[in-house]
């Protein structure tokens, strides 16, 4: 059946790109590497990023989670970058999930290491991730949903200027039930 819009960005667009480094202000997003094993198994054991993110990593499950995301990139279904300090110490991950390329758009993950909360990391690397996804890779539309209960996620997509744009009611199940789920959304022309 013919369409009669075209696609917003054709398939092979993101393929075709290297996987960028993201400078941050003091921060780099840049892709994960094997070496990053202890980060991500900290990351998956800690209380607040469990419950968020409803998973747990053991080494051998890291290991493959920081396989997939070459393929990810190849296949175009998502991208996810390490946030690291100038140091090149990892304080958290930030990814483009549910990547629709002929759509434009995609769900925005993230999160930080408890010992690097508070120091604005998520707002600046989703503003950083956000110029390059508009401005490069040529998206219209970026979310972030996150659970009306988590409002650390909120501010983060406020400070980055996503705005607030309603409630997902009972959205996403989370190990203690359903959840309604806040969207917010900035566009290629915010």
């Amino acid at each position: 059946m013919p369409k009669l819009i075209s696609d917003v960005l054709s398939p092979g667009r993101l393929a075709a790109l290297p996987q960028p480094t993201l400078p941050a202000d003091d921060l780099v997003l840049r892709p994960w590497r094997l070496a990053d094993l202890p980060a991500v198994v900290a990351g998956y054991s800690d209380p607040a990023i469990q419950r968020w993110h409803c998973r747990s990593m053991t080494d051998d499950e890291a290991a493959a989670w920081l396989a997939t995301w070459p393929e990810h990139w190849r296949t175009e279904s998502r991208a996810g970058w390490a946030i690291t300090t100038d140091g090149d110490e990892v304080a958290g991950q930030i990814s483009l999930r549910a990547l629709q390329l002929i759509d434009g758009q995609a769900e925005v993950s993230y999160w930080v290491l408890p010992t690097f909360r508070g120091r604005r990391i998520a707002p600046r690397a989703l503003g950083a991730l956000s110029t390059w996804a508009f401005g490069t890779l040529g998206l219209h539309r970026l979310e972030v949903r996150h659970s009306v209960d988590n409002p650390a996620s909120c501010r983060v997509a406020a400070t980055a200027g996503f705005a607030f744009e309603g409630v997902q009611r009972a959205s996403l199940l989370h190990a203690d039930g359903w959840h309604d789920m806040h969207v917010h959304a900035r566009l290629d022309s915010d």
